[in-house]
């Protein structure tokens, strides 16, 4: 698809937006830092402060909330060796309450025994405490842990997952931190979650520490989580299982990147940075089909790829319109929680149509592999 200018400075590889999030984008595009155009996602749709699957460079300051407060949230996949669906039986749940044993999941779970961890210097005894306990958790929402299989029916394991509790925290003290300076400069703003922090700053500076911080936290959450799984899957089988290849990147983030003849911040807030080669990975919804991807380098894009398949609905909108038997009826054949009353919100109705947001994206994007899922755990 090629993009379309949807607003002034808002370019779109979407065919599928809400006015909403079109509206927010363009709104985000005024600020007077925006250093270029605001890239939108296929699989865009409205977030807090600025779009989820958004692309924004900026010079000189950065919007907190842009990041989000799952700051370094993202995507590990990881191929088996010579593992095929020959090597499974047909019935996974074992498989499935090994995962659960192994992987903590929901809103402030965690490890009973707390992992090594160096603390952020500002962080608090009791923050450094939950971290270290929830180092190796998944989390809750959209977050969690697949088995699927490839196209040539090899095994793969694809796990989502951020900086649980501590990068929320950190990222609130700092969207806070910037919504305070807007308001003792009188800084009047289209949005109050686009308040920003000025580079040069030590609030700015601050900021960026904790952002790093929070982002190796959570590269590092998924590859303990990725090593559990594979624990478990050797557990299940009943022999050694190695791992072949792995891919490991965020999708909320930002960084100093040259675009368009010069250095700015770039943040993906819902986005994959797919420059020429680089390998990401875009999961569907529940019931849905993966994606193993390398970009193309587009420079309309930032080179940036979309992160998912993006919400259609908001959770209370999901609870409203869908139903727990067309949920039953969507994960017929899978192996998966079976709470379709605490998962409805992540119905894959409540999603855009995935096949469509790779179509949107194929000037961005090659797909390497196509995965289906034959197992899905989340948190409630």
């Amino acid at each position: 698809m090629s993009p379309k200018t949807i607003a002034p400075n808002v370019l779109s590889w979407a065919s599928d937006l809400d006015p909403n999030a079109a509206e927010q984008a363009a709104r985000s595009a005024t600020l007077p830092f925006i250093d270029g155009h605001i890239a939108l996602m296929p699989d865009a749709h409205w977030g807090m402060g600025a779009t989820v699957g958004s692309v924004i460079p900026t010079r000189g300051a950065i919007i907190p909330a842009a990041i989000g407060v799952d700051i370094g949230c993202g995507m590990i996949a990881t191929r088996y060796n010579n593992l095929t669906s020959d090597d499974l039986p047909d019935n996974l749940d074992g498989l499935h309450t090994l995962i659960a044993q192994a992987i903590p999941a929901g809103v402030g779970q965690g490890h009973e025994q707390a992992a090594t961890l160096a603390p952020l210097d500002t962080m608090t005894d009791k923050q450094t405490a939950t971290a270290a306990k929830q180092l190796g958790s998944l989390g809750s929402g959209n977050h969690f842990v697949e088995i699927c299989l490839d196209e040539q029916d090899r095994v793969w394991s694809v796990l989502h997952s951020g900086s649980r509790g501590i990068g929320n925290q950190l990222a609130t003290q700092h969207i806070e931190c910037a919504k305070g300076l807007m308001k003792r400069y009188f800084v009047d703003l289209p949005d109050p979650d686009l308040a920003y922090l000025v580079e040069g700053t030590p609030e700015f500076d601050a900021y960026i520490e904790a952002m790093l911080w929070a982002q190796n936290y959570a590269m590092r959450n998924r590859g303990v989580m990725a090593v559990a799984v594979r624990d478990s899957l050797e557990t299940f089988l009943g022999r050694r299982v190695h791992t072949i290849e792995q891919i490991n990147c965020h999708h909320n983030f930002t960084e100093r990147e040259h675009h368009r003849g010069r250095d700015v911040w770039l943040t993906r807030k819902g986005a994959i940075r797919a420059r020429e080669g680089d390998r990401g990975v875009i999961p569907g919804s529940m019931g849905a089909a993966s994606y193993i991807v390398s970009g193309k380098g587009n420079t309309a894009s930032y080179c940036s790829c979309s992160h998912g398949a993006g919400r259609r609905l908001g959770r209370k909108e999901a609870r409203r319109q869908l139903t727990t038997e067309s949920l039953d009826a969507a994960m017929a054949g899978k192996t998966w929680n079976h709470n379709a009353d605490a998962l409805l919100d992540e119905h894959p109705d409540a999603y855009k149509d995935i096949d469509q947001v790779m179509a949107d994206q194929a000037d961005l994007v090659t797909v390497e592999q196509t995965l289906h899922q034959i197992l899905n755990y989340k948190g409630t």
